[in-house]
C-alpha cells in the first residue's frame, strides 16, 4: 500500500474503514478516495448487505486503498490489520441495522453491534489509535412527540433491538473515552437516503417494487415521520468529524426534513407514472417510534458543517441511480432478500 503524506490537525494518514462495502460506508469510502488521500483498509464480512460491486469503480486506480473480508469480532484479524497497516483512525460503520431484522431474530444485532464494537475498541486501546468514531443512529432517543427535536442531550430511550444494540455500543465507546480515555466519538445520523441503498430500506424498496408494479407495503397509518438527509451529506459531516471533531464529544448529524412515510411514498409514486393504489396498508410493526427529528445546530455551529442537498434534489438522484442500475438491485433481491421480505411482509396484510 502506497504511504501519502499530507497535513491534517490530528496527522491521521491510515484509516480503517468497517462496514465499507455497505451503502452509507461504500459512499464514504468514495468520498474519501476523491476527496482525500488518506490511506484507507476496507474490512467487511459481505454479509447480505455487503456488497463489493458498490466499490468497482475503484479498479487499480486507487493504491491507496486496500480492501480485506473480514468480521469486526474477531480479534487477531484486528490487531494484525491495525498493525501490518499502522492504523491511526478507526471509523466503525460495520453493524447490522435494520429495525424489522432485528424484531425477527436479535442475536446477530448483539454479537456484532455491541460485541463488535468492544473489539474494536479494546484493539484501539492496545495500539493507541488517534481516533474512534463511532457510526451511530438517532434511533437510540426513542419516539418523539409532534414537537421538539433530539439533542446531544436527550435521553437514550431506543425502542427496537436494533436501537437498543446501537445505545449499548455507544455508552461502551464513551466510557471507553471517560475511563481510558480513548479518542472515541459517536456520530448519531438521521434516515439516510441515496445511491446503493440496500432494498429492505424505505427509499429504494418504494422504488424497487413500483418499477416492477408490487404492491408496496406502508405499516400502519403511514404517518410516522422521519428526517432524511442525503447520504452524501452525512459522509461529508463525518469527514468533518474526523478532521477537526472533538474527543469525547456526541454529534447529531440531520437535514432538517420531516416527512410522512405515506408522503414519500406517494411521492416516488408520482415521479415514476405508477399508481397510488400500489399502496397497501399492513400491520405496523412492534414498537414503531412515531417521530425522529435532528437538531443538528452542534456540529453546524462547532464544525461549520451542514447539509447541501434539498430533498428533491437527493431523491431525484437516488431515483435516477435505481433506474440507471437496475441490474444491480435485481441481482440483490433474488437471494436471501427474497426470503426476508417474504417472512416479513406476508403475515401483514
Amino acid at each position: 500500500m502506497e504511504n501519502i503524506t499530507y497535513n491534517s490537525k490530528n496527522e491521521i494518514k491510515n484509516i480503517l474503514v468497517t462496514g465499507g462495502a455497505g451503502f452509507i460506508g461504500s459512499n464514504f469510502i468514495e468520498l474519501l478516495l476523491t476527496n482525500r488521500k488518506y490511506n484507507v483498509i476496507n474490512l467487511d464480512l459481505l454479509t447480505y448487505a455487503g456488497n463489493l460491486q458498490n466499490l468497482n469503480w475503484i479498479g487499480d486506480n486507487y493504491p491507496n486503498y486496500k480492501f480485506i473480508k473480514g468480521d469486526i469480532c474477531d480479534r487477531e484479524l484486528i490487531e494484525k490489520i491495525i498493525k501490518e497497516n499502522n492504523v491511526d483512525s478507526v471509523i466503525n460503520f460495520a453493524a447490522e441495522t435494520h429495525v424489522d431484522r432485528s424484531i425477527l431474530e436479535s442475536s446477530n444485532f448483539v454479537r456484532t453491534n455491541i460485541n463488535g464494537t468492544v473489539n474494536l475498541l479494546d484493539v484501539s486501546r492496545k495500539f493507541n489509535i488517534k481516533r474512534f468514531i463511532q457510526i451511530s443512529t438517532d434511533e437510540v432517543y426513542g419516539s418523539l412527540s409532534n414537537v421538539g427535536f433530539f439533542t446531544e442531550q436527550t435521553n437514550i430511550n431506543p425502542s427496537s433491538p436494533y436501537s437498543s444494540t446501537k445505545a449499548s455500543a455507544d455508552i461502551i465507546a464513551l466510557s471507553y473515552f471517560h475511563t481510558y480515555n480513548t479518542p472515541v466519538i459517536i456520530t448519531r445520523c438521521s434516515n439516510n437516503y441515496g445511491p446503493k441503498q440496500f432494498p429492505e430500506k424505505l427509499i429504494p424498496l418504494i422504488i424497487s417494487n413500483s418499477l416492477e408494479n408490487k404492491n408496496i407495503p406502508v405499516y400502519g397509518d403511514g404517518l410516522n415521520v422521519r428526517d432524511w438527509i442525503f447520504v452524501k451529506d452525512h459522509n461529508l459531516a463525518i469527514l468533518d468529524i474526523l478532521e477537526k471533531g472533538e474527543n469525547g464529544e456526541v454529534y447529531n448529524i440531520g437535514a432538517s426534513n420531516e416527512i410522512k412515510n405515506i408522503d414519500i411514498v406517494t411521492l416516488i409514486l408520482n415521479s415514476l407514472n405508477k399508481p397510488l393504489d400500489l399502496i397497501t396498508y399492513v400491520k405496523d410493526r412492534p414498537g414503531h417510534d412515531r417521530r425522529y427529528a435532528i437538531d443538528s445546530n452542534k456540529i453546524q455551529t462547532s464544525l461549520n458543517w451542514s447539509p447541501k442537498t434539498e430533498f428533491k434534489d437527493g431523491i431525484d438522484l437516488t431515483i435516477k441511480w435505481y433506474l440507471d442500475n437496475q441490474t444491480w438491485i435485481n441481482e440483490i433481491k433474488s437471494g436471501e432478500y427474497q426470503n426476508y421480505y417474504n417472512l416479513n411482509y406476508n403475515n401483514r396484510s
